[in-house]
């Protein structure tokens, strides 16, 4: 199934697909973004956000849900379920076609390349966990939410090593391809 996956992504991923995709991605970057920034830094003020964090303890998600306070607490449960909801998909669009067309144009070929193109959507899952599992530890305060208050640290932890993990193949596979093609001139002239 991941094979049938990333051959269908090897397939879609245009040049005109892999720019729609990083202007939807730049667009909402520059506009969207800032303003769910700055709403967050409202209601988080010194205390941090789960989404930005590399990791947290369950004691620190708890803290960042007293410090919120009730109308903290609901415009973050608001913002993972509609801001949320929509960048991961973003970003991961973006990733993914960039990173299958530069695979393709790379000609790049084995196990190692085979599956690549889906770090994004690892990434893109383990998004959407945290935003769940720190969404009902935030909804349930001051209740304790044994398990899921642990396991969002480690989703967002996770989460980050995938999202990082893709931007650096991209480079990569940028670089890559931009090596191929300025040998592959060298040798036309």
């Amino acid at each position: 199934m991941l094979t049938k996956l990333s051959l269908w992504l090897l397939k879609i991923s245009t040049p005109l697909l892999v720019l729609i995709c990083l202007a939807l991605f730049l667009v909402f970057s520059a506009l969207v973004l800032p303003d769910q920034t700055a709403n967050a830094e409202t209601y988080s003020a010194e205390l941090g956000s789960p989404d930005t964090s590399l990791f947290y303890t369950a004691a620190d998600l708890y803290r960042m849900a007293e410090g919120y306070g009730a109308h903290g607490r609901a415009a973050y449960i608001r913002a993972r379920f509609t801001f949320d909801l929509i960048f991961p998909l973003v970003y991961t669009a973006f990733l993914v076609t960039a990173i299958s067309l530069l695979t393709k144009t790379s000609n790049l070929s084995g196990p190692l390349w085979a599956r690549i193109n889906l770090l994004p959507i690892a990434g893109m899952v383990f998004d959407f966990l945290e935003n769940i599992s720190a969404s009902i530890v935030i909804s349930r305060y001051p209740h304790r939410t044994a398990v899921i208050d642990s396991l969002a640290g480690i989703f967002t932890l996770f989460k980050w090593v995938f999202l990082v993990a893709s931007f650096l193949v991209l480079v990569i596979l940028a670089v890559f391809s931009w090596r191929r093609r300025a040998r592959f001139s060298n040798k036309r002239e």
